[in-house]
């Protein structure tokens, strides 16, 4: 598939060029910690996966916020890191949760249909956002993906006092859970924007590693 964009003219950067942005490599990064989480989940270590998993929201919010104070980025750096974000996107909060809900199932085939409508409704709810971005009030419309992940690794805290039939239950009710909010027709605040909510997610993110580190000990 080809595609262009009249709005950039001039010779074309190479791909690798925007490797050495700042914010790509922090986007970089939350892919590895996202490939990880998978990685953990097909070998059944969920603990790590769920390291992996909350580590890969804070690399994405800091992208972001590294983006904003940088000064210097040109239009083909913002487009560029737009895009892979996105593309990132799917696989952090869509095709992750959908294989941990498979690999916690044993990969039985009653786990599809749970797994094709999480990553469904994550690759829907981007491309919605990718056209028409936030709404007129500055809200996501949908429950945005990142809390998929930030909401599954504190659902994933209950395992250890369930059996495993229980717990596949209640992990695919809520995998199914989430991916109807991320469609439905709600308003949600955008919490990666507001500083406060910047240390909160430090904070869970630390607390998380500590306690899922204690559990593989």
């Amino acid at each position: 598939m080809t595609t262009g964009n009249a709005e950039f003219r001039g010779p074309q950067p190479t791909i690798l060029s925007f490797v050495k942005d700042l914010p790509n490599l922090c986007s970089l990064a939350g892919l590895a910690c996202t490939v990880l989480a998978i990685y953990f989940s097909i070998t059944g270590i969920y603990y790590a996966a769920m390291i992996g998993m909350v580590w890969a929201v804070a690399f994405d919010w800091a992208d972001g916020l590294v983006a904003r104070k940088m000064k210097g980025r040109t239009g083909h750096d913002r487009a560029f890191g737009g895009q892979l974000d996105v593309l990132i996107d799917i696989v952090s909060y869509g095709v992750t949760p959908a294989v941990l809900l498979l690999s916690y199932g044993e990969f039985s085939p009653v786990y599809l249909l749970g797994a094709f409508l999480m990553l469904a409704a994550s690759a829907i709810r981007l491309s919605y956002f990718s056209t028409f971005g936030l709404s007129d009030d500055a809200k996501y419309t949908g429950l945005a993906l990142d809390n998929n992940s930030l909401i599954l690794v504190f659902v994933f805290l209950f395992e250890s006092v369930m059996s495993q039939g229980i717990f596949s239950v209640v992990l695919y009710a809520s995998g199914v859970g989430l991916a109807i909010l991320n469609v439905a027709q709600i308003k949600t605040p955008k919490f990666s924007g507001n500083p406060i909510n910047v240390y909160l997610l430090a904070i869970y993110t630390l607390t998380i590693t500590g306690i899922y580190s204690w559990k593989l000990l």
